[in-house]
């Protein structure tokens, strides 16, 4: 691999078939977009340049966000030589062959910036193979991957390098793009505003995707020809969602498909659900607030939707789309039709408030552990009694502090599960009266 920092120059008929994407790519960190909390005058890799203590980092973040270009620009304004690898294409022998390159080079009194793509797709041992020459200084590793470092990566491979997050291109930013690309090839896009807009939706975040949809529409304008929204879907075949997962499409829908599911609505809520999985909503996303509403609508009513959401996010895991969205909606609609109770959800806030307001009070003396003498000369332990050597395996006694006295937080309703709770809640209310508290 070459130590250039930029390919060899292309001719300039050659160059001008280059995708739009690459002949806009940044020449310097200060033209990167999208990414100011990095590269700008205050972000940290600028920091990291200014301080001349540039480190190992794992970049981490959706895709057409920039990772392998930053990585360049930032190999170029450190003076580092820059190596790049993908971890689809290479194995252990191509990683050797690259340090025994950058050794050499430190020899020469060079460092060398070794780009690896996709790196969580190394296994752990290969990961590991990273270790001593990111500690010797032979290399200064940049890993870019799009799936959470902190479980793909190696513990021992996180805790040498920094972590920074790539953010997706919001609407501004994605704006600013297409601004450019205008410029670049001197004329606007044939786009109506509301077209326009569509664009950027389109690419969902994605810098390279909007440049690339851009180029689709200007091969295919003819002379004079405005495209509206819906010519624009025509020309590159793909659906411009009435949605936005940042502002209010994103909130309005999730809401609307919570309120379907506590409503018991198991078609408006599977509507909802195709809607958002249509639109483009990380469907992990969605299967989390399936689990919220397992535990804030559903609870003890039917204990089993928690198991049944956790198993379908596992699915989902595991079959990835589109085969898992079924787990997913599976699931939604298990939840639209189980029995609704939020004692739980509330029983907790109400114990949660106690808690704050009662401060740390301590517990009755007779359920303390007394593990030393001195414990048990201060009451420790005394007097208590053993359920299940007390008839129906049920002492009665108080578990709370004296001073704040017995409290009833959890009041389950005569619904599904519940109903068998409130019957044993209403039983062990029945022998403490008998028996007395204790």
């Amino acid at each position: 691999m070459s130590d250039d920092l930029f390919a060899p120059k292309i001719p300039e008929g050659v160059a001008s078939k280059r995708p739009l994407a690459d002949r806009l790519r940044p020449q310097t960190l200060a033209d990167v977009t999208g990414q100011s909390h990095l590269t700008g005058e205050d972000g940290a890799l600028r920091r990291m340049i200014e301080s001349g203590s540039l480190g190992s980092m794992i970049f981490w973040g959706p895709p057409g966000t920039g990772k392998t270009t930053v990585a360049r620009l930032l190999s170029g304004e450190a003076g580092l030589a820059f190596e790049q690898i993908s971890a689809i294409f290479s194995g252990v022998a191509d990683l050797k062959k690259m340090f025994e390159t950058a050794r050499l080079r430190r020899m020469d009194g060079r460092q060398t910036l070794l780009f690896v793509d996709e790196i969580h797709r190394f296994n752990r041992a290969q990961q590991d193979s990273f270790l001593p020459v990111m500690e010797d200084g032979t290399v200064i590793l940049v890993g870019a991957t799009t799936e959470n470092p902190s479980f793909e990566l190696n513990a021992a491979l996180l805790s040498r390098a920094r972590v920074l997050t790539f953010r997706s291109h919001d609407e501004e930013s994605l704006a600013e793009l297409l601004s450019r690309a205008e410029k670049t090839e001197g004329k606007p896009l044939p786009l109506t505003e509301d077209a326009r807009a569509s664009l950027i939706r389109m690419a969902d975040g994605d810098g390279r995707s909007v440049l690339t949809l851009a180029e689709e529409v200007w091969r295919a304008a003819r002379k004079d020809e405005l495209f509206d929204p819906d010519a624009l879907v025509k020309i590159v075949q793909r659906r411009a969602p009435v949605y936005d997962k940042a502002q209010d499409g994103h909130y309005n829908l999730i809401s609307a498909l919570h309120k379907s599911v506590r409503g018991s609505d198991p078609d408006a809520a599977l509507y909802y659900l195709a809607r958002m999985f249509d639109a483009g909503e990380d469907p992990l996303y969605l299967g989390r607030r399936l689990v919220r509403m397992a535990v804030e609508d559903i609870g003890l009513a039917d204990p089993q939707a928690l198991v049944i959401c956790n198993a379908a996010k596992d699915a989902y895991d595991y079959l990835g789309s589109p085969e898992g969205e079924l787990a997913l909606a599976q699931a939604c609609v298990y939840l639209a039709t189980a029995p609704k109770s939020n004692a739980l959800y509330t029983a907790f806030k109400a114990a949660t408030q106690a808690a704050k307001e009662n401060g740390s009070l301590l517990p009755p003396k007779q359920i303390l552990n007394a593990p030393t003498k001195l414990m048990r000369t201060e009451g420790y332990g005394d007097g208590y009694r053993y359920d299940h050597d007390e008839p129906d395996a049920f002492s009665g006694q108080n578990y709370f502090p004296e001073k704040m006295g017995r409290q009833t937080f959890y009041d389950p309703p005569e619904r599904g599960f519940e109903r068998e709770i409130r019957k044993r809640l209403d039983w062990w209310a029945k022998l403490r009266k008998e028996r007395g508290e204790r």
